[in-house]
């Protein structure tokens, strides 16, 4: 069976003082993605990185905004895919807190930041 989410949920964590504040939200197109995208973008101009992931309408997209390659929005759109989660996007926002984590540790944060925001929001049956 597939889900959504029923409304926005945020949560954060943090490793090594970095911050990763993650984003959970329903989405009805990819249009709707690119102005919340940009409008979190805005909001967190001094953030290091905005990772994503979204799967909507049969369609989906992912980026590690600068982060090693498959360190971040693959796993994160991995995530989705393996829990049947569509009409979604997944954002993660890393404020860098001074200390390098090295391409597993930061794969498993990312992974962490994706699991916590979604266990803790409200998941629907499409």
């Amino acid at each position: 069976m597939a889900y959504t989410v029923k409304q926005q949920h945020i949560n954060q964590i943090e490793v090594m003082k970095s911050k990763f504040i993650a984003y959970f939200l329903p989405l009805n197109s990819e249009e709707d993605f690119k102005p919340f995208l940009a409008n979190l973008r805005k909001e967190h101009k001094k953030a290091r990185h905005v990772v994503y992931a979204y799967r909507v309408n049969m369609k989906s997209k992912s980026s590690d905004d600068g982060e090693p390659k498959g360190t971040a929005g693959h796993p994160l759109l991995e995530l989705l895919y393996k829990k049947d989660i569509n009409n979604v996007a997944l954002i993660v926002v890393r404020y860098f807190g001074g200390t390098k984590l090295g391409a597993s540790r930061l794969l498993r944060t990312y992974l962490q930041a994706g699991i916590d925001v979604i266990t803790s929001s409200e998941l629907i049956a499409l």
